[in-house]
Order: C-alpha cells, then structure tokens, then sequence
C-alpha cells in the first residue's frame, strides 16, 4: 500500500511547496510595507508641523511689530501738528481779535493736508470757536482733561477718555498764547480706531491695553473698556470671542482652544507710549491643514507603490493564464479547419452558397460596425462637455445662483442641437460633394472647438497660445464638421500630454493662397506617421478611443477639398497642419 501511495503523494507535497513559500512572501512583503508606512507618516507630520508651527510664530511676531509701529507712527506724526498750529499766525490773530469768520475753513484745509481726524480751537473760556466739524461750534468744554492740561503744560499733552459713545478718543492738545498771554487752545483729534480697524482683515484677533490693563483699542469694539480677561470670558449671544474668531478669518476650532488650548497663540509686546500693550491671538488651524495635505500626498504613493507590487505578484498568474489560451485557441482553430476541409469535400456547393450569404452578412454588420463607431466617436466629445455643464449648474442651484446655473442650460441646449446636426451630418457621409456646403470664417470654427474644449483644457491645465489674424479666414465647408476636426486634433493633444510637465498648446492661422490652421502640442510626438490616418489605428489604452478620430478628419478636409497632414516638431511634440483653399467673397476687395 505504501508503494503505491508514495508516487501520488510526493507530487503533491512538492506542488504545495512553492505556493506556502509565496504566501510568507507576501505576507513578510506587507508587513514591512505597512511599518515602513506608518513610520514614514509619523516622521513627516513630526517634522512639517513643527517647521510650518514655527513659521507660523515668525510671522506672527513681525505683524505685531508692524502694528505696534503702525500705532506709534500715527502718535508721533499727530503730536507735532498741535505746536504747529499753536504757531499760525491767522490762528493767533483771531484769538486775539475775536474774529472767526474764516478759521474753521482754515482747520478744514489743514485737515485735508496733515490726514487728522479733527481740529478744534478753543478761546481762553473753553469755549470752542473753530473745528472742521461746525456742528461743535460754541460747546462749552473748560471742564474737559485735554483743555485743563493744555492751559496748565507748556508742552503738547495727550489725553484719552472714554465719553457716552463707548469708544476712546484720543487727543493732543496745546495753548496757544501771544507775549505770554493765554488766547486758547488748540485740540488735534487722532483717530486710531481707524487704523486698528483694517487689522480686522487679518488672521489674528488684536487688541491695545494701557498701563492698567483696560483695552483701549480692539478688532473686537465690544472688548474696549474691558480687562483681558473680562473680556475673553463674556458670554453673550453671539459672544465677542466668537465673534472676533469671525472676524478674524473664521477659524474652525471652539472658543475654549481660541483661549486656552494649542489651537493658538498668544504673543505681547510693549509699546514705547505712556504703558501701552499689543496682545495678538493667532490661529495654528492652517498647519494642520497643509501637513494633512502632506500627509494625503504621501498616502497616495504609498498606494501606488501597493498596486504596483501586487501587479508585479500576479503578472505571473496573468502570463501562465495567456499561454493556455493561446494553446487552447490554436486548438480550437486546428479543429475548425479540419472540420472546414471535411465540409467543403463532402458539400462544395452548399458550402460555396453558404459562404456567398456569410460574406455579405459580414458586410452589413461591418459597415454597421463602423457607423456605430463614427457616431459614438462623433459624440462622446458634446456628452462629455453635457456632463460637465450639468454638474456646474447643479452646484449653483445648491448655492442659490440661478441666473449663472440658466447659462449652463443654454450651453446645454447649444450642445443638443450640436448633437443633431452630426447625425445629420453622419447621414450625409456617403454622398460626397460641395452642394451643402456655406462660407465659413474658420476663426468661428476655432472658437466653436474651444469653448467645446475647455472644461478638459482647464482641468489640466494646459496653456493655450493663439495667433489669430483679425480679419476673417474664408474658406467652403460645414462649420459643424469642421469644429470636428478642430476638436479630435485638440483631444489627441491633450491625450499626448498626459504625464507631461509642461502642457502647451499652439494654434496658428495664417492665409495667403490657402488657409493654413495648425495645431501644435508639447507632447511626445507620433511613433508612426505612415498608420496615423488608418481607420481603427490608434496606440490609446482599450476604452480609450477606437482609432477613428483622424481617420474622420481626414475625410472631412478632404471633402472641404484640403489635406490633413501631421508631423514631429523640432522642438519636440506633434504639428497637425490642415491646408483649405480659400473663398474669396464676391464683391470683396482683392
């Protein structure tokens, strides 16, 4: 018994033994594949989230520094208008005589000039007697801190307060006097809400304390008058936080991470005027954002990597599973053709007449065939375009844009009635001539193509170049036919760059005794011109295209009485050049 059992059992133990060897293969590969991949992973978000969390700082820190200097710019260039003026003669002269007809006029030009908020001219009462704003005219304000300093300084002073309004005016003012004798005093109202207010545009919340700590300044209004942390801690609906995290550009991380958590960050810097501070709160949300990019990119390596390996693997599969096809095949066609000469000795006749009837079935169904090509490959380009414009027009309803999403349909119903004039130019196929033929300004055809193409163009990315002439290119065809053309030769391009780095496409039209239009992409260039213009030759990947788009196209400029013809260009890439002879409009000058 074991004599006869050990020749059938070996084989097998021996067969099993390469199969277990590639599965621990397999197995070892994938697990080195996945720790390699998850290290990978892990170092780089280590090391991009804490060069981008640092960049990230750096710039923070220098537009703190530029708004503090933007704030002590405005100060500084505001504290020398009050001596200035406490100068002018016109000034002094109404002071003195009582007359002041002509000086807020006289504020209102200075006030254009210097880039103030307002002036105001007070006499020696406290009473204002000039200002650019003449609605203040004759308010009593003896009593006010900017005009008791002033009389009681012998230099400019600066005083803030905050009045009924909720906001803080800041002010500089100085007296003015004639040999030692007081006449009044002028006021120069700096507005620094309005520089701290185009801060608002920016990533960062920022807000301005003074010596006790209470805001002054804020791109939040609602935080003046308040301490910092009174005010990161009100809760009223909508609440200030939230509404300066808006304001701020809209950050996507809760209130508590704003103030306390690792989403942001704080910095401070002293300003050199009377105990100021700057206080920003900045943002780390776009960090995360860019390494999850990062980190998406190399995921996606990583998977082609897999699915490269395992095609690897299995290539050897698909190539013992190609051999026994080919074996069984030519099998089968040796056992048809024996059974061929058998038939054909025995009934010849029949045979014969049998073979007559099956060679013109062939013929009905390959020109069938064909003709359901041509339509297919004629209208896959207007459903294409179709498909796009529908999900165009269906994300602007979403998004309440009607109006834009109507311009999607009209393109829609242009591409519909695109569709029925090329079944109705397939029909026309088989009768050759020019009788239907019209003018066509081959400008119009090139437009026609492009606004066609432009949704792929745009997807890839492709730069397009046009030199065309300004007046019309005539030539005698079918503009339907023609924009055909125009668009097989630019989807060719656009396929022969694909995995290209530089996407560049020419067209060129240029007259003189025919109208020459070229296309030129910065592809590959074409391996074989001799083929090209065959029906069914095409080096494009199965479902990728049927080899019919030249082959038509040539057909077409024929019909237009020109010539298709194609090229490798010098500088790398391919040149299809389409030569029509022109027509020449009655009446029009030569």
């Amino acid at each position: 018994m074991s004599l006869n059992t050990r020749p059938t059992l070996e084989p097998r133990r021996l067969r099993a033994l390469p199969r277990l060897s590639g599965v621990w293969v397999l197995r070892l590969f994938l697990a080195l594949f996945l720790v390699g991949f998850v290290v990978t992973i892990w170092a780089v978000n280590l090391f991009l989230t804490e060069r981008l969390t640092e960049s990230t700082r750096n710039r923070a820190e220098i537009r703190l520094a530029l708004y503090s200097g933007t704030i002590m710019s405005e100060l500084q260039r505001s504290s020398v208008v009050p001596l200035l003026l406490s100068r002018d003669p016109v000034l002094i002269t109404a002071l003195r005589e009582g007359e002041f007809t002509a000086t807020s006029q006289r504020l209102i030009s200075y006030l254009d000039e210097i880039g103030a908020a307002s002036f105001v001219l007070l006499n020696r009462s406290g009473r204002v007697v000039a200002a650019t704003d003449r609605a203040r005219l004759g308010e009593l304000r003896a009593s006010e801190p900017f005009f008791v300093q002033a009389v009681r300084s012998a230099d400019t002073v600066f005083t803030s307060n905050e009045p009924a309004t909720g906001r803080y005016d800041f002010t500089f003012s100085r007296h003015i006097t004639d040999n030692n004798q007081l006449l009044g005093v002028i006021m120069v109202e700096v507005n620094l809400a309005l520089v701290v207010e185009q801060w608002r545009g920016a990533s960062e919340a920022v807000f301005i304390t003074q010596g006790s700590g209470e805001i002054i300044l804020a791109t939040e209004p609602r935080w003046r008058g308040l301490i910092e942390a009174d005010a990161l801690a009100r809760q009223d609906a909508p609440s200030a936080i939230r509404r300066a995290i808006e304001n701020a550009g809209d950050w996507a991380f809760g209130e508590e991470g704003y103030v306390f958590g690792d989403d942001t960050l704080r910095l401070t810097q002293d300003m050199p005027f009377r105990g100021w501070e700057i206080v920003s709160y900045t943002a780390y949300a776009s960090v995360r954002e860019r390494v999850n990019g990062v980190l998406a990119l190399l995921t996606m390596g990583f998977a082609l990597v897999l699915a490269g390996a395992f095609y690897l693997l299995s290539r050897r599969a698909r190539l013992q599973t190609a051999v026994f096809q080919r074996e069984s095949a030519e099998l089968r066609r040796l056992n048809d053709r024996l059974s061929r000469e058998i038939a054909e000795r025995e009934k010849a006749q029949r045979d014969l007449e049998q073979a007559e009837l099956s060679l013109a079935q062939s013929q009905k169904l390959a020109a069938l065939g064909e003709m359901s090509a041509a339509v297919s490959h004629e209208l896959n380009q207007p459903l294409a375009a179709m498909k796009t414009y529908l999900a165009g027009a269906k994300l602007l309803l979403q998004r309440r844009r009607p109006d834009e999403a109507m311009s999607s349909f009209q393109r829609i119903d242009d591409l519909i009635e695109r569709m029925g004039a090329i079944t109705r130019q397939l029909k026309s196929y088989a009768r050759k001539g020019g009788d239907s033929f019209t003018p066509v300004d081959l400008r119009d055809a090139i437009t026609g193509a492009m606004t066609m193409m432009e949704p792929q163009m745009r997807q890839m990315k492709v730069e397009i170049a046009q030199i065309i002439p300004n007046q019309p290119v005539m030539i005698l065809g079918d503009i339907v036919r023609l924009e055909q053309v125009i668009i097989n030769l630019l989807r060719n391009a656009l396929d022969a760059m694909k995995g290209q780095e530089t996407r560049r496409i020419e067209i060129l039209l240029a007259e003189g005794d025919e109208a020459v239009l070229s296309v030129r992409d910065s592809g590959a260039g074409i391996e074989d011109l001799d083929q090209l213009f065959e029906p069914f030759y095409t080096t494009k990947k199965p479902g990728e295209g049927v080899g019919l788009g030249l082959a038509i196209s040539s057909g077409i400029v024929t019909d237009f009485g020109g010539r298709l013809r194609a090229r490798n260009s010098e500088t790398g890439g391919a040149v299809f050049e389409i030569r029509l002879p022109r027509h020449q409009i009655k009446g029009a000058a030569e």
